[in-house]
C-alpha cells in the first residue's frame, strides 16, 4: 500500500502587500507525525489554515492531494469531511457549556431534536479518561484551567476519528505533566494509523514525538529531515537563515544600588475566600539586574508582578519603594509615572489593541511624550516609532500596518517598543518569549542584555527553564504564594534541580 497520504504541492498564498506562502511543498505519510518548524511569520499557520479549509481554494494557488486524489476545500466542513481536524493554539471552546457538550458540539447524540444525554455523558467520560483528566463531564468549561481546556480541544478533534490531525503550538498552555499526556495520546494515535502535522517552536518536542521535520522560512519550505539524522543547531540555522552563536548572550554583571523594594505583598485569591495567592512576599531589585521569578503554574508569579504594577487592586496589601522612597501605586498609570513598564503574559488580551496600527499601539503608553494638550505631534510620533521599529527590527510593510497582521514575535516586539519609548527604569517581563520563535528569542535576549547594560532593571517571570537560568542574575522561586528559594549566579547555585526543589516546596 502507498504510504503517502497527503501532498501539498506548489502552494502560494498572497495577502495585500505580503507573499505569505511561496511555492510550498510538503508530504505526509500514513501513521506519521511530521513536525513543522520555523520563525513566526514563516507561513506555518497560514499553510495549515489552507489545509483545514479556513482559506478556500480560490484564495491560493497550488494543489492538495489526499490518497493521490486532488481535493479542493471551500469550507472547514469540506476538510473535515475528508478526515482533517485542526486544533488551534487559541482556545475555541464554548466557555459556558459543559465539558460533554463541548466535546461533541455539532455532533450531539440523539434524534428528533432531543439530545441523548446518557449517551453523551458516557462518550464524554471515555474521552476524558483517555486524556487522563480528573474532571466531571458536566463541569462548565469556564471553571477549568487553560491546560485542561487545551487537552479537551484535542479530544474533541480525536472524537471525530480524523485521518489527519493538525496541531498548532499545542503545548503553549500546558504544564509539564500535561505535555506528557499529550505525547502519550499522539503516540497512541500514531499506532492506530492517524497522521499528524505538529507545529511547534519547541524543538525538544519536535525531537520527542516527530518522525520527520519540515523547516519553513519566509513562506518557503527550506528542507525536510528525518528527525534522527539532523542536529538541533542545523534546524535553528535553517529556521533563522543565519548562525546563532550564543542564544543566551547574558554577561556576568555586578548589580548596582537598590532601585525597587517590595515589602509584605499580599494578593487575595480571586475566588477562594480566606486564601492568598501571594502571601506576605518581600523582595528587592538592583540597578542593571535581571531578577528571575520561577515556580509552578499557580504559584503566584504573574499575580506578584500584576499587583506591584497596580493591575490587581482589591484588598491587595503592599509597600513599594523606588530608590528608597515609598511610592503609591494603586493603578497602572501610577506605575508608569514611577518609571515601570510591563510586558504581560497574555499580549492578545492586554498587550496590544488588535485593529490599531504599529504606530498607534506604540503611542498608547507615550501620549504625554508626543502630545501637547489635546494635539498629538505627528512628526515626533513618527520619528519615535520609526526609531523603535528600526532598532527592534520589526518586520512589517510600514508603521501603519495593523498589528493583527503581524506574526506573534513581531507583535511582542511592538509591545516592547511601546515600553521602550517610555524610557522605563524598571521593566517587568511576564513570559516574554512565550509563543515566539528561536530567532526572535535571540533578538529579545540581546535587547535585555543591552537594556541592563544601560542601567535598566528587569524582573522576568518565565516557565522556560533554560531562559530563566541563563538570563537571570538572581532567581526567586515561589511555591504556594511564598518565596521558597533564592538562587544567584554569583553563588553558582542556579540549576534546574535547585529550582524544581524549591518550586515543589522542598
Amino acid at each position: 500500500m502507498d504510504t503517502l497520504l497527503l501532498k501539498m504541492a506548489h502552494i502560494t498564498k498572497r495577502f495585500p502587500g505580503v507573499l505569505a506562502l511561496d511555492d510550498v511543498n510538503i508530504e505526509l505519510n500514513r501513521g506519521e507525525i511530521l513536525g513543522i518548524c520555523g520563525e513566526n511569520g514563516a507561513g506555518k499557520s497560514t499553510l495549515m489554515k489552507i489545509l483545514s479549509g479556513s482559506y478556500v481554494s480560490a484564495e491560493y494557488d497550488g494543489n492538495i492531494l489526499i490518497d493521490n486524489m486532488p481535493v479542493k476545500f471551500d469550507s472547514v466542513y469540506d476538510a473535515q469531511a475528508r478526515g482533517i481536524e485542526m486544533v488551534y493554539q487559541e482556545m475555541n471552546m464554548l466557555l459556558d457549556s459543559s465539558v460533554a457538550e463541548n466535546l461533541f458540539v455539532g455532533n450531539l447524540p440523539g434524534r428528533n431534536g432531543f439530545v441523548d444525554y446518557r449517551k453523551l455523558y458516557q462518550s464524554a467520560r471515555n474521552l476524558v479518561k483517555q486524556a487522563e483528566l480528573d474532571i466531571d463531564v458536566k463541569t462548565i468549561v469556564r471553571n477549568l484551567n487553560s491546560g485542561q481546556i487545551q487537552l479537551l480541544s484535542l479530544m474533541r478533534a480525536v472524537s471525530k476519528s480524523p485521518k489527519i490531525l493538525v496541531l498548532d503550538e499545542p503545548t503553549t498552555a500546558l504544564t509539564g505533566n500535561e505535555v506528557d499526556i499529550l505525547m502519550r495520546i499522539l503516540s497512541t494515535l500514531r499506532e492506530q494509523g492517524v497522521s499528524c502535522l505538529y507545529i511547534s517552536h519547541k524543538l525538544e518536542e519536535i525531537y520527542r514525538i516527530c518522525n520527520r521535520v519540515v523547516v519553513m522560512r519566509d513562506g518557503r519550505t527550506i528542507n525536510t529531515h528525518d528527525i534522527k539524522d539532523v542536529e538541533k543547531q542545523i534546524l535553528i540555522e535553517e529556521m533563522v537563515g543565519r548562525k546563532i552563536e550564543n542564544l543566551y548572550p547574558k554577561e556576568q554583571t555586578e548589580p548596582g544600588d537598590e532601585v525597587l523594594r517590595v515589602e509584605h505583598l499580599t494578593v487575595p485569591h480571586p475566588s477562594i475566600h480566606g486564601k492568598n495567592i501571594v502571601d506576605d512576599v518581600s523582595f528587592t531589585l538592583h540597578k542593571g539586574e535581571i531578577l528571575g521569578i520561577g515556580g509552578l503554574v499557580g504559584a503566584g508569579r504573574s499575580e506578584c508582578l500584576g499587583a506591584v504594577f497596580g493591575q490587581y487592586q482589591k484588598n491587595v496589601k503592599k509597600k513599594v519603594f523606588i530608590n528608597n522612597k515609598e511610592v503609591q501605586i494603586k493603578n497602572p498609570l501610577q506605575a508608569i509615572q514611577n518609571g515601570i513598564g510591563f510586558i504581560t503574559e497574555e499580549r492578545k488580551l492586554n498587550g496590544i489593541v488588535w485593529m490599531l496600527s504599529i504606530k498607534e499601539n506604540m503611542s498608547l503608553a507615550n501620549l504625554g511624550k508626543i502630545s501637547n494638550f489635546f494635539f498629538i505631534n505627528r512628526k515626533k510620533e513618527k520619528e519615535l516609532v520609526q526609531a523603535q521599529c528600526s532598532s527592534l527590527k520589526i518586520k512589517a510593510p510600514d508603521m501603519e500596518t495593523e498589528v493583527v497582521h503581524l506574526s506573534g514575535g513581531n507583535q511582542q516586539k511592538v509591545i516592547l517598543g511601546k515600553w521602550l519609548m517610555a524610557n522605563p527604569c524598571i521593566l517587568f517581563l511576564d513570559e516574554p518569549t512565550k509563543g515566539i520563535d528561536v530567532g526572535t528569542k535571540a533578538d529579545f535576549y540581546k535587547i535585555m542584555s543591552k537594556l541592563t547594560k544601560s542601567g535598566v532593571s528587569i524582573i522576568m517571570v518565565s516557565s522556560d527553564m533554560p531562559e530563566l537560568m541563563s538570563m537571570s542574575d538572581r532567581i526567586l522561586v515561589l511555591a504556594g504564594g511564598k518565596i521558597n528559594g533564592e538562587l544567584t549566579r554569583k553563588a553558582g547555585n542556579i540549576s534546574e534541580t535547585n529550582i524544581m526543589k524549591a518550586a515543589i516546596g522542598e
